[in-house]
């Protein structure tokens, strides 16, 4: 754990008719593994493909065919418990969950009830206010995805696609900790930015790669710390799991919308169910899907043909070794090294992306001021070209030149918007740019003096004001830069009309 302090949020709280309640989350983040192969399968996991097209035989669960473990699976969801700080589990085993859906073919999924891979780890949860809450991760296990059913191209029949059958999920099961939507939101988005330092999942949720089942009940406040310290669950409300969720925006609409349905239960006298419910956002409801099923409902037992999995702890640490600067790490560093903002180094490393180019730019140069540019002048036009960093035209040896120029005191600030105006749309070396151009600054102060004196004698009535008023001076500033068509020294020219006019 980082040494960083921060202060924990206030737990949301909406006011019922009666009392005010709160809200407790926990969270269950399906994460599709980046793999070009399946978990128990060589098939395809290309996204988009004709469909049934990535189906093995062991995928269509043809008779007498076997799983085979896929290691590189398993190498990513080791990587994802060390980025997570879990701890990982040398002896793992693989159960069978027993349920009917048209697309599992099967029967059942395999997955790991018993004895998960990944055990308990933790999240920090910044939320941009200068707040913090360190989220508990109870297990990290694999499982099998299942297919899809497709029922909006025939008025009287469902299509079934089993190109995701077979798929390897990591579910990341949270304890109860999130206290509010926007944690939640906060959650979803820091696991997302993990795993994808990580290169363990992509994160698309749009996709489908990377999706939720959110855990919502409420209490009454005092009510939540005596869970904290007991960990007995009977101090929370009865929970509902809000199934499927792949957009930050409909988690937060649909944790409210449960909150407010469960307090008018019990507000009423009524007991809420524990059950499974989908969020409709076109309505602004969540409606029950099924009753909560527990283990047991699921007939559990070690899946038969698949022998438990064995790893060794010198693998473990090597895996660990390997491990990229994740981004805790390297935002503290961007503070400690550059002397950024806490700000600027969560924009900085918001995605793996971003991060690097900074730190090329920043190499062997002024650590703000190369911030200043990434985020203000480059992300500002990305974003207004609706471009994203890795399409950007300008690389970073060609903005650190453009900084060069300017410590350099070769270019003035102004010039140097210009230039990076001129690098952007049309390429090229600043430094060329600037000397085939003419753009260089006016630094012989002979020359900057000889306009100011020029302007001096052709304005004796704001001379007088000026010298009246010292904060008309600015003027003349304006004046000579004009004059220069801006390029005479800021600095410079400042000093001489302070000298000026005494």
């Amino acid at each position: 754990m980082l040494d960083l302090t921060y202060e924990l949020p206030k737990p949301k709280v909406i006011a019922g008719a009666k009392h005010d309640w709160e809200l407790v989350i926990g969270m269950e983040v399906h994460a599709q593994v980046s793999s070009k192969a399946k978990l128990f399968s060589g098939a395809s996991t290309q996204f988009g493909a004709e469909p049934n097209s990535n189906v093995a035989f062991v995928d269509a669960a043809m008779p007498g065919m076997l799983p085979v473990i896929n290691d590189y699976c398993v190498e990513q969801a080791v990587r994802t418990g060390l980025g997570l700080k879990a701890d990982i589990n040398l002896w793992s085993a693989f159960d069978r969950k027993n349920y009917f859906y048209p697309d599992l073919p099967q029967g059942y999924q395999i997955s790991q009830l018993y004895h998960p891979i990944v055990g308990e780890g933790e999240v920090l949860v910044e939320l941009g206010d200068g707040t913090a809450r360190l989220v508990r991760i109870e297990r990290i296990h694999m499982e099998q995805d299942a297919g899809k059913s497709i029922h909006d191209m025939d008025p009287s029949m469902s299509f079934v696609d089993l190109n995701r059958t077979g798929v390897c999920l990591m579910e990341i099961v949270s304890r109860p900790d999130i206290r509010g939507p926007e944690e939640a939101a906060a959650y979803i988005a820091k696991l997302r930015q993990i795993m994808r330092y990580l290169g363990t999942c992509d994160g698309n949720m749009q996709n489908g790669n990377l999706r939720a089942d959110v855990n919502v009940s409420i209490c009454r406040a005092g009510q939540y710390e005596k869970y904290q310290e007991t960990q007995d669950f009977s101090h929370l409300g009865t929970r509902c799991e809000i199934k499927n969720m792949n957009s930050m925006r409909f988690i937060q609409q649909a944790i409210e919308v449960e909150a407010r349905r469960q307090i008018a239960i019990v507000e009423s006298g009524g007991e809420v169910e524990q059950e499974t419910r989908l969020y409709d956002p076109d309505k602004g409801e969540t409606r029950s899907m099924r009753s909560k099923e527990e283990a047991h409902d699921y007939r559990y037992f070690p899946d038969p043909d698949l022998l438990p999995l064995e790893i060794e702890q010198d693998w473990v640490d090597d895996i660990k070794s390997k491990l990229p600067e994740l981004p805790d790490e390297k935002k503290a560093r961007f503070i400690k090294d550059f002397g950024l903002t806490d700000y600027d180094a969560s924009v900085l490393t918001a995605d793996l992306e971003s991060a690097n180019y900074f730190d090329e730019v920043a190499k062997g140069r002024n650590g703000k001021l190369a911030a200043n540019w990434v985020i203000n002048e480059l992300f500002g036009r990305l974003k207004k070209d609706d471009r994203d960093i890795t399409d950007s035209p300008v690389t970073p040896a060609q903005l650190g030149g453009v900084i060069d120029l300017i410590a350099s005191d070769a270019i003035s600030g102004k010039i140097a918007k210009d230039l990076f105006e001129i690098v952007y749309t049309e390429g090229g070396d600043p430094a060329e740019i600037v000397e085939a151009r003419g753009m260089k600054q006016v630094t012989d102060t002979g020359a900057i003096e000889a306009a100011l004196d020029e302007i001096i004698a052709a304005n004796p009535a704001q001379v007088e004001k000026a010298k009246q008023n010292p904060k008309l001076a600015g003027w003349f500033v304006g004046q000579v830069m004009k004059a220069t068509g801006g390029k005479a020294n800021p600095k410079a020219v400042n000093e001489l009309v302070a000298k000026k006019l005494g």
